[in-house]
Parts: C-alpha cells; structure tokens; sequence
C-alpha cells in the first residue's frame, strides 16, 4: 500500500494518520460512522486561544461533524496523547497515541455519548448505531483491516470506556488540560469524580 516493506498499521509509527485521510475503507468508517473527520488536514485549525495550560503544543489533525477537534498534544508524532476539544466548551483526553485512539473509534464509534450513562444506557447508544449503521461491522472490519489490526484482536467496549476514565483522571488529564481564549479551562469531557458512579 505505501510502496515499502516498512510495516503498515497501529504500530508502525506516522503511518496511521495518512490513511485516515485518504484511504476508501479506512475515511468510510472513520469520517462517516465515528464522526472523525482526517480529509482535509489544511482545514483543521483551533479557535482562537484554545491552548493547553502547560503552554505545549496543542495541534489539530482532524474534527467532527459539529467542528469539535481531534488534537495531539506536545511534539513528536502519532504517539502524543490525544484530546478532544468540544465547541460546547468540553475537553479530555481520549488515548496515549493515534492507535490507542483508532481503536477506541473502531470498538465504540459512539463514545460520545457515554460520559454519564449506565450501562443499560451506553447499550441502546450502541444499538442505535447499529440500527442507524447495519453494516457497522463490516465497515469496522475493513478500516481495521487496512489499518493492520485484526478486528477479531480488538479490545472490548468495557475495555475502551474504561479507558476514556481512566485518562480522564490524574495525571494525563491534569498534562492536557485545556484552557478557553478567556484562559478558563474547559469543562471535562469525562466526569473525573471517582466517588461518583
């Protein structure tokens, strides 16, 4: 595919990002059902003044629908750890590197929807994408074939919700924090309570 012998996939690092701008299988699943959007990097850029607190990079490399943001944070490639800056004034990271990303987009298009919700919740979230999207399996395990992975390898939604918590709290979230233009941080994506359920 890219005219090497150099691995494609999760774990060959920078290799991830161009296929999910430019790839068929890989751009119908991730642009289309989990809502991110990598076509058109010229495209992505911040509102003014949303910045991380710790003065790093905050770079935006592809967005949603609704114009939220997909960014690194710091230098380096597409092992950063990623955040998601919501135009509704939310913010959190969501991996520790694109892969860790990938998966959670392949596994849980739908992530958007389960900070707050019970488990009973989160399952009729994901059964609406499956009603709204039938062949949500067979578009994931063509992307997640292009990409490399085996779908049958592929974490469980327990697993990667857990995950968006578990970064939600200490110290990932405390090194991407996001402040607004007027210097206030953004809500979090995630509620960061661990009393509460």
């Amino acid at each position: 595919m890219n005219g090497s012998n150099a691995p494609v996939g999760p774990d060959a690092p920078g290799e991830l990002l161009p296929f999910l701008g430019t790839d068929e299988e890989v751009v119908a699943f991730f642009a289309e059902v989990a809502d991110l959007d990598a076509t058109d990097p010229a495209d992505h850029e911040l509102e003014d003044g949303v910045r991380l607190a710790s003065g790093a990079r905050l770079e935006q490399f592809a967005r949603a629908g609704s114009g939220d943001a997909f960014c690194f944070v710091g230098e380096g490639g597409e092992e950063r750890p990623v955040v998601y800056v919501s135009l509704d004034g939310e913010a959190g990271p969501l991996a520790l590197g694109l892969p860790e990303l990938v998966r959670l987009c392949l596994v849980a298009p739908w992530w958007r929807d389960a900070p707050g919700r019970t488990a009973e919740e989160l399952r009729a979230v994901a059964d609406e994408y499956w009603e709204d999207w039938p062949d949500l399996d067979q578009r994931r395990d063509r992307a997640a074939r292009v990409l490399g992975l085996d779908p049958a390898g592929l974490p469980s939604e327990a697993a990667v919700l857990a995950r968006l918590v578990e970064l939600s709290r200490g110290p990932v979230a405390e090194a991407c924090l996001v402040v607004g233009y007027e210097g206030d941080p953004l809500d979090p994506l995630f509620d960061a309570d661990p009393g509460r359920p």
